[in-house]
């Protein structure tokens, strides 16, 4: 299912709580002529790309595993756990012995902490990002996985902190605008005492940051949904913004079920909002069967809403008394 329809299925729909980490600083393309790679780099480029594979297949051993159990034909998942372990001994060998050999290559530390990370390895990923950001306190990637941490499992107000620091050092990155942004809306309390901003306040924070990263990365679709989500979480729903930031998101869709999973978002805020013309007409363009359960639910809230909004008219209309004459 569309996960943009996933998330109607929620009474209270929240950004998406996943937060990037990164593993190191990605280089710049350019139209130059390749440089001959230092040996040492050329290394750990191919560290990288037996960690990204190791991954991908553990990937596809969970998917297949999962497959089989969906279809009634469940397997060991203790020999499901052999094979991965058996996958990711070598590559956690082989990130030991390199940072072994070079224990000040930062972007090593950055890679072994996502690939630790990735595996369920937190605290040992943490030693590498903190080692990271030792050497070399001036680069953001540690400073945003470490706030992911914190994040996740707190102290929530060192994710302020941690993201603050990221994005002073790296404010032309999205990615932690964007966190910083999500976990701001999430955690509201918190932000509105390590800011001392009341909660309208907190709102409008997270929705700048999310403009800011926006205006970074215009065509991603991902931080333009979170971005419409937020206003869920707003009371009173400020109706016209919530309306343009999915009006925004539906020109990024590229898919038919991406566009009618909005449609059916555009419909829901414009029924909180009154606006009940706009919502059916949004309602009327869903088609994709797997939707349509919501696009019925969504379709008798309207029929009622309208029904209500015509008996409140009448009853404000005024009485006329007729007289008659002797």
């Amino acid at each position: 299912m569309n996960y943009l329809v996933i998330g109607l299925l929620c009474a209270f729909l929240a950004p998406s709580p996943d937060l990037p980490v990164e593993k190191a600083p990605q280089k710049i393309a350019t139209n130059a002529p390749p440089e001959k790679k230092d040996p040492l780099e050329e290394e750990y480029d191919k560290l990288v790309a037996q960690d990204e594979a190791a991954l991908k297949e553990i990937e596809k051993l969970n998917t297949e595993f999962d497959s089989f159990q969906a279809k009634g034909a469940p397997g060991s998942k203790a020999v499901l756990a052999a094979k991965i372990e058996q996958r990711l001994e070598p590559i956690k060998k082989a990130y030991d012995e390199f940072l072994r050999k070079h224990p000040d290559y930062v972007d090593a530390h950055l890679a072994y902490g996502s690939f630790l990370n990735e595996i369920g390895e937190e605290e040992d990923a943490i030693i590498q990002w903190e080692k990271a950001r030792s050497l070399d306190p001036k680069n953001p990637s540690p400073w945003n996985n470490l706030a992911n941490v914190f994040a996740h499992g707190g102290p929530i107000k060192k994710a302020f902190q941690y993201y603050e620091r990221a994005i002073e050092l790296g404010p032309e990155e999205p990615v932690y605008l964007h966190n910083l942004a999500t976990v701001t809306y999430l955690f509201r309390k918190d932000a509105a005492e390590t800011y001392r901003i009341d909660e309208e306040a907190v709102f409008n924070k997270s929705l700048e940051l999310y403009r800011r990263a926006m205006k970074l990365d215009p065509t991603n679709m991902l931080l333009a949904t979170d971005y419409a989500q937020s206003f869920y979480g707003i009371r009173p729903m400020r109706g016209a913004d919530a309306v343009a930031a999915w009006t925004s998101a539906l020109r990024l869709a590229k898919s038919q079920a991406e566009k009618e999973g909005i449609y059916l978002h555009l419909a829901r805020v414009e029924l909180a909002s009154g606006f009940f013309a706009e919502a059916q007409k949004h309602l009327d363009l869903v088609k994709d069967p797997e939707m349509l359960e919501l696009k019925g639910r969504l379709q008798k809230n309207l029929e009622k809403k309208k029904a209500e909004a015509v008996t409140a008219l009448k009853a404000k209309e005024p009485s006329v008394e007729l007289t008659t004459s002797k």
